[in-house]
């Protein structure tokens, strides 16, 4: 017996037709699973697995095992990626006013709310229990007082209400050096708190020089970064104290057991940051245009060649 078959099923409409709903049904798929990932801010967890690793090298005195670097590795990517996307729930309101971040998943209603708070607690747990089960507790606190103190202590509360959010922000950002180390040792040497201090200071001009040229959408969302709320004489004393800061804690690394390798890299590119530093203050005290991304740029390149140099020097 023949049946008809309803005129809305596949098989009544025409191939192309099929076809085309199915190859947009794959790319809302991509689409949504790509604005999960964004959420994660995949860039900012590459820049703190950065310093991880070579910060296990260090403690490990050589290679440790690579089962334990996967471990922390993953457990580590997933943690920052928690604390980004609650960070992101946490920021909807003033995202959607900002140009630079507008085009969020959660502003362009491409990611709901709800859904993106379960994801980011979901990552923050699994993260957790990663940490728990394959390293120790040292480590594993550390990693949930990092996730903590980031959305609850640093994006709810100080970065809404003191110019001085980013440094006492700071912690979160270095605290993978410090989990990295942990879960290596199961303690923290002085080297360890070295290394964590390089990353801390470094967070200052790097994200003042963003904040430099972000400072009309600061305003506008009405979050009082330095930029928007100080001098630029106050700015400028910040960067080079922070820029300096950051060289002195790189070279206190060095005769912690450090090579003359290791030394010479950090005098290298140590100075080349803080002359990118007194450049940017120069121009803008005299009233030239300013690049502040070059800045932050070149800050970044900073981190990633002295965390080469001290997971070299671990290997020698």
């Amino acid at each position: 017996m023949i049946t008809e078959r309803p005129v809305n099923s596949p098989a009544a409409r025409p191939a192309a037709e099929v076809t085309s709903e199915g190859v947009g049904a794959r790319r809302n798929a991509r689409a949504v699973v790509a604005a999960y990932v964004a959420l994660t801010k995949p860039r900012i967890v590459e820049l703190l697995l950065v310093t991880t690793v070579p910060a296990m090298m260090l403690a490990a005195e050589g290679m440790p095992s690579l089962w334990l670097i996967a471990v922390v590795v993953v457990g580590g990517a997933l943690a920052a990626g928690a604390a980004s996307v609650i960070n992101c729930y946490i920021d909807r309101d003033i995202d959607q006013v900002m140009r630079r971040t507008k085009r969020r998943p959660l502003p362009t209603h491409t990611v709901t709310p709800r859904n993106a708070l379960v994801f980011g607690l979901v990552l923050a747990a699994v993260s957790v229990v990663l940490m728990a089960v394959f390293t120790n507790w040292l480590a594993t606190g550390l990693t949930l007082a990092a996730i903590v103190y980031y959305d609850l202590v640093y994006t709810l509360w100080l970065k809404r209400t003191t110019p001085q959010n980013t440094f006492w922000g700071g912690a979160c950002g270095a605290a993978p050096v410090l989990i990295g180390w942990a879960a290596v040792t199961n303690s923290l040497a002085p080297a360890a708190w070295a290394l964590f201090a390089v990353v801390f200071f470094w967070q200052m001009p790097h994200f003042y020089a963003l904040a430099i040229k972000y400072k009309a959408d600061y305003a506008r969302a009405g979050i009082p970064m330095l930029p928007v709320v100080a001098s630029t004489r106050r700015v400028n004393a910040e960067i080079i104290i922070f820029t300096w800061l950051t060289v002195f804690s790189s070279l206190a690394l060095w005769p912690l057991g450090m090579s003359p390798i290791y030394g010479a890299v950090a005098l290298v590119v140590g100075a080349v940051f803080i002359v990118e530093a007194h450049k940017l203050c120069r121009r803008s005290v005299r009233g030239e245009a300013v690049k502040p991304m070059r800045l932050f740029h070149w800050s970044t390149t900073y981190l990633t060649i002295l965390a080469a140099a001290v997971a070299l020097d671990a290997l020698l």
